[in-house]
């Protein structure tokens, strides 16, 4: 019975998981998307994402708290210094997770794990977008529409 049990433990013993999930959220962190296998895009999935939340608020104890997880320093400046800046404003769902189909060798199902705010692909379209609002009743239009108005005045009085 599996009661109690909330996380996939990848058929390893507890240092090796931990020691494997630390070096592959470094690597996701340094490179901002990596292939692996979908149980462990989806194990590493709930790993860095609460990390990623931790760097939203720069502090020392969040500093200590993501350093004692990730064990790389290079990786945790990074992630403090240019990752949050970029997801700020994001509430949740930094990494996207996309099925690649099933390895050679072995027939494993392979997946591509990435940071969302990353990917230029799927960005591109939200970026150019403008936010300006433009009303219904223009200052400009009134110019463009009184000859129009005049010229039906002045056929009406001609007939």
């Amino acid at each position: 019975m599996r009661h109690g049990k909330k996380f996939n433990h990848l058929g390893r013993k507890t240092a090796h998981r931990k020691a494997m999930l630390a070096n592959m959220a470094c690597s996701l962190i340094e490179h901002k998307r990596i292939n692996t296998t979908v149980a462990k895009a989806k194990a590493l999935k709930q790993f860095v994402e609460p990390l990623i939340t931790k760097s939203k608020e720069d502090t020392t104890h969040n500093r200590r708290i993501v350093m004692s997880r990730l064990r790389q320093k290079e990786a945790v400046a990074e992630l403090f210094r240019d990752v949050s800046a970029k997801i700020a404003d994001r509430p949740g769902g930094y990494t996207r997770i996309i099925k690649l189909g099933n390895r050679l060798g072995d027939n494993a199902d392979m997946a591509m794990i990435e940071l969302v705010d990353y990917n230029e692909i799927y960005n591109a379209d939200k970026k150019p977008k403008k936010t300006t609002r433009r009303s219904r009743r223009g200052g400009s239009k009134p110019t463009a529409a009184a000859p129009v108005v005049e010229t039906k005045a002045t056929n009406e009085e001609e007939e």
